[in-house]
């Protein structure tokens, strides 16, 4: 279709809605979509984000967005009207595109996106439809220079950055507990609505996060898609970044945004909320001092937990080397030895790479059960550069990313989208195969193939340089190695357990204690909620002045300014 044709499209349902939205007619504003279509809102900063479809809509008894207004096509983007195809063998296509509107109560910006197709009328209807505040009106991020030329500068640069590090220092409206990407980007997003934000880090320098893991780790999404906020990485930088260099470049994200940042420092005490003066107190130790802070809000951004370790009898009694695979440093220790690794994870199959590297004797895989897998080409192909392509804003692909509600993704993998990506890597399924790899792409036997976005081994083999043990209950350990419950055994003089880390919530009971923690509702950090939003990500916790920001580089990057909007409106008395 030409241009002119979509934006039409485009315009004649969008002034229709707006109709129904400004006049608060429910029904009108239900039958702008598709019988099985889906609305996704992330603009009421005093609610929860919603996501869920049109019957689920119909049954609300309140409309809340008759506050909606201005509806304007966003020509001005790449996100202007544009066709659009679903995979799927049923072929979903259409007009999708984004729009502005203003909202009323509160005084706010907005922006959406809409995705239409023809019902069996011929009529243009949602099949989705976003919505989400970019700004409240008067509060508007900054995005001009602080420090830019002007006549009557009073102070140095150096001095007004000291000058505002100070003021952060003496009096935090927001604590953030954890210096790596979640917490650095939170911080420089609260610093850009003018919230003072303190990082307290563990560790001794920036980005220690990642510099202190496995030697051979890169990112396993490639950086184009994996930049952090207002910072994209150098043009030259390596496709898949290494983590030292990661780390390095984190350090200095920190300076370069301005970061007020205190390192080598701990919570020593369980944080107390005293709700008369919404405010906490919380005990930290910085360096060789103790400080009481007393922030408004506290942002836990404290990554993965720590390492889960299993326990079986006869641990103790093994006379190698037995560590998690969060303590691995030095693959070449153990060449012309006897490795086993047990998990299959991304984090197994690398460090399965760097022991084979390092010349072991034997290195065997212990698969206990099945494992998504999916390579780098793949994703690649189906996903990352389909929805991130070169030399297009990454936050106007962020908004259309995101636009597409996570439990329609679901539904979409079912119907096509995981065979579309098992059929592009059935040579490295078969080579798995033939190793003794079990593969799977269900969650739980008989939910449907939806496969696992984000999880992939760019680099997994066929099975060539390592061996897999599949399928079997480990027993027992004695002193040579581990013992199955068929009977078999695995000598080794090195195991390593990649059985990855416990879930966020117990580092949250480690740090708030369990009177604050059972009131987190719900009980569970990540995992899509009824509506089919991310539990406690970046949303209201159950407990007031408490926030989560979890998840990968590019989820912070986008939810980070749905963090900062909620506080900011706490903040102004308007939530």
């Amino acid at each position: 279709m030409a241009s002119e044709h979509l934006h039409a499209i485009s315009a004649d349902w969008l002034k229709s809605l707006e109709v129904a939205s400004s006049t608060g007619d429910a029904m009108s504003f239900v039958s702008h979509f598709l019988s099985d279509g889906w609305f996704r809102e992330h603009y009421q900063v005093w609610k929860q984000y919603t996501d869920f479809s049109r019957r689920l809509f119909m049954e609300s008894r309140d409309f809340e967005y008759s506050s909606l207004r201005d509806f304007k096509i966003d020509d001005h983007t790449i996100n202007a009207p544009s066709p659009f195809k679903l995979p799927g063998p049923q072929g979903i296509e259409g007009v999708q595109g984004a729009f502005t509107f203003s909202i009323t109560n509160p005084a706010a910006l907005g922006r959406g996106f809409f995705r239409l197709t023809q019902d069996v009328d011929g009529k243009w209807k949602a099949l989705t439809l976003f919505t989400n505040m970019q700004d409240l009106v008067g509060y508007e991020e900054s995005s001009t220079d602080q420090h830019g030329l002007y006549e009557d500068r009073k102070m140095t640069w150096e001095e007004d950055v000291d000058a505002k590090l100070r003021a952060i220092e003496a009096d935090p409206t927001v604590l953030i507990v954890g210096g790596g990407q979640s917490g650095l980007a939170c911080a420089a997003r609260l610093r850009k609505l003018g919230i003072r934000a303190l990082i307290i880090e563990k560790n001794a320098r920036v980005g220690d996060c990642w510099r202190q893991r496995y030697p051979n780790l890169t990112l396993h999404t490639p950086m184009y898609q994996s930049s952090i906020l207002y910072s994209p990485y150098p043009t030259n930088f390596p496709k898949y970044i290494p983590k030292g260099k990661l780390a390095n470049f984190l350090e200095s994200y920190a300076v370069n945004q301005e970061l007020c940042i205190w390192l080598s420092s701990t919570i020593t005490s369980t944080p107390m909320y005293d709700s008369s003066s919404a405010r906490w107190t919380v005990e930290v130790r910085h360096g060789d001092r103790k400080v009481i802070l007393n922030p408004k809000h506290l942002v836990l951004a404290t990554g993965v937990g720590s390492p889960r370790i299993p326990t079986w009898n006869g641990m103790d009694e093994f006379q190698g080397t037995l560590y998690h695979s969060n303590f691995h440093k030095d693959a070449e220790q153990f060449r012309g030895k006897r490795v086993v690794v047990v998990g299959a994870g991304n984090t197994g199959a690398d460090l399965c790479q760097d022991f084979v590297a390092h010349g072991a004797t034997e290195v065997t895989l212990v698969q206990r059960s099945a494992t998504c897998v999916v390579s780098s080409t793949a994703m690649e192909k189906t996903r990352f550069r389909r929805l991130y392509p070169e030399s297009t804003p990454i936050e106007e692909l962020d908004f259309r990313s995101n636009s597409m509600p996570l439990a329609l993704l679901l539904q979409l993998a079912k119907s096509s989208g995981t065979q579309h990506m098992k059929m592009l890597d059935k040579e490295l399924h078969d080579g798995l195969r033939k190793a003794g790899f079990n593969l799977t792409w269900e969650l739980s036997p008989g939910s449907g193939e939806i496969g696992m976005e984000g999880f992939y081994l760019s680099r997994a083999g066929s099975g060539t340089s390592a061996f897999v043990k599949q399928g079997q209950d480990i027993s027992h350990f004695d002193k040579d190695g581990i013992m199955f419950q068929d009977g078999s055994k695995l000598s080794a003089d090195a195991i390593v357990l990649a059985t990855g880390n416990e879930p966020i919530m117990k580092t949250t009971r480690a740090i708030l204690g369990n009177e604050i923690t059972d009131q987190l509702l719900p009980p569970e950090v990540w995992g899509l909620d009824s509506e089919g939003e991310l539990n406690q990500a970046y949303r209201p916790s159950g407990h007031p002045g408490l926030w989560f920001a979890v998840g990968t580089f590019g989820t912070s990057r986008f939810f980070s300014k749905y963090l900062g909007l909620q506080i900011l409106a706490r903040e102004l008395g308007i939530a």
